[in-house]
């Protein structure tokens, strides 16, 4: 199962989109994955991977990358952290009418990495979510580079 999810991460991070293209992209890469995880037996078909992934709760697997981005990041007081809100486009369904995602994510940019990410309640903004992603992220201490307004209201 870790083997699976290393390859998953792996692919979607290089722009897989699909299950075949994570597929594909094991195929492309074995002699790279093997260094990582276990691929005796080659890189598992498209179907095995989505069940897998499926079976993945997504708060634990959210929790979990948190974890290891606390692990990773540094704590160093030069690094800012810029917080701002995105909408995901194409997010929206009219059919079944529903509202586009809106996602609030914490870049490290000593790091140039997104080490946070939160998605936004549906009845909610940015200025409730805020302070969930810096309670989530425990970077009480760093400073925080906000979009003026938003900064205001917290």
């Amino acid at each position: 199962m870790s083997g699976i999810l290393l390859l998953t991460i792996f692919a979607v991070i290089s722009g897989a989109e699909s299950w075949e293209d994570i597929e594909d992209f094991g195929e492309t890469h074995l002699d790279f994955l093997k260094q990582y995880g276990d691929f005796e037996n080659g890189i598992p078909v498209h179907d095995t991977i989505a069940r897998v992934v499926s079976c993945i709760s997504p708060a634990k697997f959210h929790e979990c990358f948190i974890n290891w981005m606390r692990d990773c990041h540094s704590s160093d007081d030069k690094d800012v952290i810029a917080i701002d809100g995105k909408t995901l486009r194409h997010s929206y369904d009219k059919s079944r009418r529903r509202g586009a995602i809106h996602v609030i994510s914490a870049f490290s940019t000593m790091h140039s990495l997104v080490i946070g990410q939160i998605k936004t309640d549906d009845k909610s903004n940015e200025i409730t979510a805020i302070p969930e992603l810096l309670n989530m992220l425990d970077i009480k201490r760093k400073s925080s580079q906000l979009m003026r307004w938003v900064a205001r209201k917290i």
